[in-house]
């Protein structure tokens, strides 16, 4: 679902640009907006769409799954993304992701743990897996067991 930009709601704050991971948002010089210098290089990502605070850059769905009459929104807010499909047929759907942000350096570096030893290498868990999942290590960490036939 390539981007395109709607320039009524489009302030050119550059943001867009600076997200764009194929650098195909560019900013028009004679009006000053932003819009989508290559529609078919798109990636998909998004991160334009989650990223314009006007919720100026919105998506062309495919016809294989958004035909002819759909309308595909997205809304951001401070917390949640939100995409709302309309069918043609009048049908809605809405599905609501929560953003999760954290303050900068909330996070440790791995540069300020230990090195790994030698068993670390013999290991399933990945660096600091266990301290990010609040989870004690046993002698695995919990996972979903597969419910057997019965």
């Amino acid at each position: 679902m390539p981007t395109f930009v709607l320039s009524d709601k489009c302030k050119g704050c550059m943001e867009c640009v600076r997200l764009c991971p194929s650098d195909i948002m560019h900013i028009d010089p004679t009006i000053g907006k932003a819009y989508n210098a290559e529609p078919s290089m798109c990636w998909e990502c998004f991160c334009c769409v989650k990223g314009c605070p006007e919720a100026a850059v919105d998506v062309r769905g495919y016809a294989d799954f958004a035909p002819l009459g759909h309308r595909v929104t997205q809304q951001r807010t401070a917390d949640r993304i939100e995409w709302r499909i309309e069918s043609r047929g009048g049908a809605v759907r809405v599905f609501v992701f929560p953003i999760r942000t954290t303050p900068w350096d909330s996070i440790p570096s791995p540069a300020t743990a230990p090195p790994p030893g030698h068993e670390a290498a013999q290991s399933e868990l990945l660096s600091f897996e266990p301290d990010y999942l609040a989870v004690e290590v046993l002698p695995t960490l919990p996972s979903i067991r597969p419910v057997g036939p019965g």
